[in-house]
């Protein structure tokens, strides 16, 4: 029996509606409606995704999704009233793997999850697991989520991983911001393809020696970013 998905909403009425749909598409659900209540199930059992409002009665949101990132590797859906870029931008920072903004359409929450969770599935059935680059001074483990500089763990969140995955498949090829936003992200909305910047910062502040020179993420100015690590033959 597959684990349920978690529902956190303080709003029973679009709980019950979000629960009805998922059940209807065969998923098991389980229901939050305070961020304590939704970590005491997460801990107890262990989602295949969490369907994630913002505005909870007893805390952030934003602060659960992190909590939660750090229980296990599933995907967050954030669905919410906040609507800015900025928002949305901050959101996909914390490792959200998808965002919608309230009022949303329940059957295409249902087909949002459906997506990340085959790109879920995709990513941990990859014979190519384990990636090495620059005699081993960068390291990929996509089973784990986990990246390795000169030896030492560095700390991603699970959607800077997914970008620097995306890239790092294709070393020396340029990719433009729409791109490595359907590629990496599975989004094809506007306004997404500005988070990319801000996910690149990030990585370059954590895997670079001099993120103002950067080794492995590099800008094409006026097209996107690509990836300059040299793979190591295995």
């Amino acid at each position: 029996m597959l684990p349920p998905v978690l529902i956190v909403e303080d709003d029973t009425k679009l709980a019950r509606i979000v629960k009805a749909y998922l059940e209807g598409a065969d998923f098991r659900t389980a229901h939050a409606s305070t961020v304590r209540e939704a970590l005491q199930k997460a801990e107890v059992e262990l989602p295949l995704a969490v369907i994630l409002d913002l505005g909870l009665p007893d805390g952030s949101g934003e602060e659960l999704c992190q909590s939660l990132k750090e229980l296990g590797d599933f995907p967050v859906i954030m669905l919410t009233a906040k609507s800015s870029e900025e928002e949305r931008i901050a959101g996909f920072s914390l490792g959200a793997d998808d965002y919608m903004v309230k009022p949303a359409s329940p059957r295409e929450l249902v087909c949002r999850l459906k997506a990340v969770l085959k790109r879920y599935e995709r990513n941990s059935s990859s014979p190519d697991s384990i990636a090495s680059f620059n005699n081993g001074a960068l390291i990929l483990n996509s089973l784990r989520h986990q990246i390795t500089k000169d030896g030492r763990s560095i700390s991603v969140t699970p959607t800077e991983f997914k970008l620097l995955q995306a890239l790092a498949a294709s070393p020396g090829r340029t990719f433009t911001r729409d791109e490595l936003v359907s590629r990496a992200l599975g989004y094809q909305f506007e306004g997404y393809d500005r988070s990319i910047d801000a996910h690149i910062k990030n990585l370059r502040q954590k895997i670079e020696r001099d993120p103002r020179l950067p080794e492995y993420l590099k800008t094409v100015y006026g097209v996107g970013y690509l990836f300059a690590g040299e793979r190591d033959a295995l």
